[in-house]
């Protein structure tokens, strides 16, 4: 359960820095290098949750599934 929390705060606050880069390009009509920065921040948390889910993996903390789609057919 506190992997599935983790993995769900990372991706709230990406949308979060993701929606405050789209109001600063808005308000600022490029005065300012915010945007800039929050979209920096963005990538920067987006790649820390890559590698943090690949350890996740390899810990034996995830595992993946099959999915929904059945191929045996």
């Amino acid at each position: 359960m506190l992997v599935k929390a983790i993995i769900i705060v990372f991706l709230l606050v990406i949308l979060y820095m993701l929606g405050s880069a789209f109001f600063f390009m808005l308000k600022d009509k490029g005065e300012s290098d915010r945007m800039l920065k929050r979209l920096s921040w963005r990538i920067g948390l987006s790649l820390i949750l890559l590698l943090l889910l690949y350890a996740m993996f390899l810990l034996g903390w995830i595992e993946p599934s099959m999915g929904p789609v059945n191929y045996n057919g």
